[in-house]
């Protein structure tokens, strides 16, 4: 899924590379192209998600499957960036960065002319895949594009603001489209962006060097991607299954077993996928953990309220995405003052943990929400609440994540930090689902599922028992986040690189 409105999800820091080459000529039209082809990327985080009501009654998969068309995007997405930034690396970026449009062109295509479950669920897949591509190579021409540093930062201010924004447009967009065309066209939109970024492309990019001594940790990569499908698969068999069942705790632990393996790999590759240095210190360790845990609450919200607000209300598809913007606004409010006022005077160690507090409050109060709730008073102000919340912990993590690396483990910083959201958002997804799917059963045990008003007090039963769940999570980042990060200020350093929210 998502990334979520107004994500500040990708974080990607960059060093400051001198150039002796002049700048391009056309360099603020290579901005508009690269800034495109992230507009895309981000939106498809949200897009998707409006049009899920009606992508599921269209082709008819369950309840417990709906959460792969989310899943499926966001585990290949995250799990392989950090293997994206070195195939761009190796292969030269113009050529990645085109082959990144042209792949996630062709499976919005795929995705948009799926008549069953499974060719959306691949199509998404292969999206992210290519996403995954798509995303570090437009940071890195961007970084060789703009070399004068009052440019740079002035470039990089736009490409944060159009991939901060991209969120909420991916709401709206979702929704006019679904409303007005169909759920297809949400996919099919890609297209259009693609097609103008490629051309674009072709004609501005330079080619790039590529480096010969960049190497690809294929095993890192083929440990960590299947040791997070397996454990996704898990919860999602547990739907399916039962928690007792071999074909949930066998892929749980057959996941877990492999992400050790991929941990102990990263300390004996030559040349690790991870780093393990960049995840021990300890406010960086707090601020990966505490993205980790948003993004799996988050998406969760995303989800569920969106199907709340669709069958149990009757809002339209537009309607759905306008409700989501206060939401969006509280974010970005929060996320500006946490990053220019709170964190600078007053440190990461009281502002996490309130963020998490709020975010937690704003979980509970959704439980109340039944058939008869209002938009004014019942939904938007715990969604305005909970939107602050992760403003306050979204952005200060993200920047505490990447802060003191060394300038060779910058980008693997940046990569990680948003590997760490969508991973939690695919683990997130897939367990709220499944403690949704096992609520709405067991409220029906006895009683007539024929019977409509039965059918929306059970749907009542399994939001709210997400929701207590995602409170959950929150409650446990605020322990986290209170016990992890260290106290006063932290440090700026003058030459570091800036970091940079995509």
């Amino acid at each position: 899924m998502p990334r979520t409105p107004a994500d500040t999800s990708d974080v990607a820091t960059v060093s400051a590379l001198p150039s002796a080459d002049a700048p391009p000529r056309h360099r603020w039209w290579i901005l508009v192209v690269i800034g495109l082809a992230q507009l895309m990327v981000v939106l498809d985080a949200t897009i998707v998600n409006i049009a899920l009501p009606s992508a599921q009654k269209d082709l008819g998969f369950s309840d417990g499957d709906r959460q792969w068309v989310v899943t499926a995007y966001a585990l290949a997405f995250g799990s392989l960036l950090l293997l994206g930034g070195r195939i761009g690396d190796l292969f030269g970026r113009k050529m990645t960065f085109l082959v990144g449009l042209v792949g996630f062109a062709g499976t919005s295509a795929l995705g948009g002319a799926a008549t069953s479950f499974e060719m959306l669920v691949v199509a998404r897949a292969g999206q992210g895949l290519f996403g995954a591509l798509l995303a570090p190579a437009a940071l890195s021409l961007l970084t060789t594009t703009f070399t004068d540093p009052k440019e740079r930062a002035k470039a990089f201010g736009v490409f944060g603001a159009i991939a901060g924004a991209g969120g909420a447009i991916g709401l709206l967009l979702g929704g006019v489209l679904t409303e007005y065309l169909d759920w297809r066209w949400t996919l099919y939109v890609n297209l259009a962006f693609a097609a103008v970024a490629f051309v674009g492309g072709v004609i501005l990019l330079q080619r790039t060097t590529r480096d010969k001594s960049a190497t690809l940790d294929i095993p890192g990569a083929l440990l960590v991607i299947s040791g997070l499908f397996c454990v996704v698969y898990g919860f999602s068999n547990a739907e399916s299954h039962d928690w007792s069942s071999p074909q949930t705790w066998l892929f749980l632990v057959a996941g877990a077993v492999l992400l050790a393996v991929f941990a102990w790999w990263q300390t004996r590759a030559a040349h690790p996928l991870l780093p393990l240095r960049v995840l021990l210190d300890r406010n960086r360790g707090a601020s990966f953990i505490s993205v980790l845990i948003t993004g799996a609450g988050m998406f969760g919200v995303f989800l569920f309220l969106t199907y709340y607000l669709q069958q149990s209300l009757g809002y339209t598809p537009v309607k759905t995405g306008l409700a989501f913007l206060p939401m969006v606004a509280g974010l970005m409010l929060a996320s500006t003052l946490a990053t220019t006022v709170l964190i600078p005077r007053i440190g990461p160690k009281a502002i996490v943990p309130l963020g998490m507090g709020l975010a937690t409050a704003g979980m509970v109060w959704l439980t109340g929400l039944d058939l008869n709730s209002s938009y004014a008073t019942d939904i938007m102000p715990p969604l305005v609440v909970a939107g602050l919340g992760l403003g306050l912990v979204m952005a200060p993590a993200m920047s505490l994540a990447t802060a003191g690396v060394g300038a060779e483990d910058a980008g693997v910083a940046s990569a990680a930090v948003n590997t760490m959201q969508q991973v939690g958002g695919s683990l997130g997804t897939a367990l709220l689902n499944t403690l949704f799917s096992s609520a709405v059963t067991n409220y029906l045990d006895g009683k007539n599922p024929a019977d409509p008003v039965v059918q929306a007090k059970a749907g009542l039963e399994g939001y709210s028992t997400a929701y207590w769940w995602s409170a959950a999570f929150f409650a446990v980042g605020l322990v986290i986040s209170v016990v992890l990060y260290r106290r006063g200020v932290p440090t700026h350093d003058p030459d570091a690189a800036p970091v940079v929210h995509m």
